[in-house]
């Protein structure tokens, strides 16, 4: 997986979850909570799609890096390369 497959696959857990999300107003360093207007339920649904999609497993501990787009594709690119293909 490289980068911009990994932005990819957030954006595309992002309109999963919020269908029709702008995210045109996603900076690489806001929250989704902020710019999209993510509740605690939406965050939920995020992890379990993104864990799903990639077969990497996603623990309570993550979840901090997990609240921008640079911090979600750059877990992703780290813990691909220990998923089994």
């Amino acid at each position: 997986m490289n980068r911009d497959e990994a932005r990819q696959l957030v954006c595309d857990a992002v309109e999963e979850v919020i269908p029709g999300a702008d995210l045109s107003t996603l900076g690489p360093d806001s929250t989704f909570r902020d710019a999209l207007e993510m509740d605690s339920l939406d965050f939920l649904s995020f992890i379990e799609i993104l864990s799903a999609r990639t077969g990497i497993r996603i623990d309570d501990e993550d979840t901090p890096r997990l609240t921008t787009l640079d911090g979600c594709t750059q877990f992703l690119l780290e813990r691909a390369e220990s998923v089994p293909r």
